[in-house]
């Protein structure tokens, strides 16, 4: 029962930053169990479709539909299957409207009351909370080179990360890792219910291997505990799973992700 509890976890901070990026954005469609966001930027990997359930008979128009919201917006996307809305049937929709499953995430999760003595970060590192513009555009050129985004996205990246509320009651914080003071490493914390789900992680390609990620992971781990959090979730690539199972994260389950 844990192990679905937290799978489930997993699964509805997913939907729920979803919804909130979206409504950023003014860039959000939803339609029973299915969903669909846009963030305003050309790179498939950053706006996200998504079904809470399998897909049925009756799914195939809603597909179509998602598909248009998408190319009216001109935008490319991942379709995201978690294992609630996996089926063979689910499969064979996508498969039928143009997709192909690309890759598979992992889901991640641990909890902040059992992740042990979480330690500071090492001496020449230093962890900030984004709370200010000036941070904030900090945060953003390093996670834009970190993710190695086409610089024709520049602008459109811009504008997204302005959207987002510093404000302290806000359900996501920045933070931004420092080694030897220069800014490196990024992530993002979003709270939903007693869940916090880490996004946008990055490391500017030059210091990576260098420990930045595992102590960023650290610092939100810590964050939750400050905030009476226990659920700590995440969806990472095959790259940094081994980053998240020394901070503590056990893989539970795989996101399959689909393309057109």
């Amino acid at each position: 029962m844990v192990h679905s509890n937290n799978l489930k976890n997993i699964e509805q901070n997913f939907f729920a930053v979803c919804r909130y990026w979206g409504i950023l954005k003014l860039a959000l469609l939803q339609m029973k169990s299915l969903g669909a966001m846009s963030v305003g930027i050309d790179v498939a990997d950053v706006n996200w479709a998504w079904n809470q359930k399998p897909l049925d008979k009756n799914s195939s128009a809603l597909v179509q539909q998602i598909k248009c919201f998408y190319r009216k917006l001109d935008m490319p996307f991942w379709w995201w299957v978690y294992p609630c809305g996996k089926s063979a049937t689910t499969k064979r929709i996508l498969e039928d409207a143009g997709f192909k499953k690309i890759l598979q995430m992992s889901c991640m999760a641990t909890q902040s009351t059992s992740a042990g003595n979480v330690l500071a970060p090492a001496k020449n590192m230093k962890i900030m909370k984004v709370t200010t513009t000036r941070e904030r555009i900090l945060w953003e050129k390093t996670c834009f080179a970190g993710f190695e985004m086409p610089p024709k996205t520049k602008k459109q990246f811009h504008r997204f990360v302005s959207s987002f509320d510093l404000r302290k009651n806000s359900p996501q914080k920045l933070f931004l890792a420092y080694l030897n003071d220069i800014p490196v490493t990024t992530s993002l914390f979003f709270t939903h219910k007693n869940t916090a789900g880490i996004y946008y992680v990055s490391t500017i390609p030059q210091y990576r291997g260098k420990g930045c990620g595992l102590a960023l992971t650290k610092a939100t781990i810590r964050e939750a505990q400050s905030l009476g959090i226990s659920n700590i979730i995440l969806q990472a690539t095959s790259e940094g799973i081994g980053v998240y199972k020394k901070a503590g994260f056990r893989e539970l389950a795989k996101a399959d992700i689909y393309s057109l």
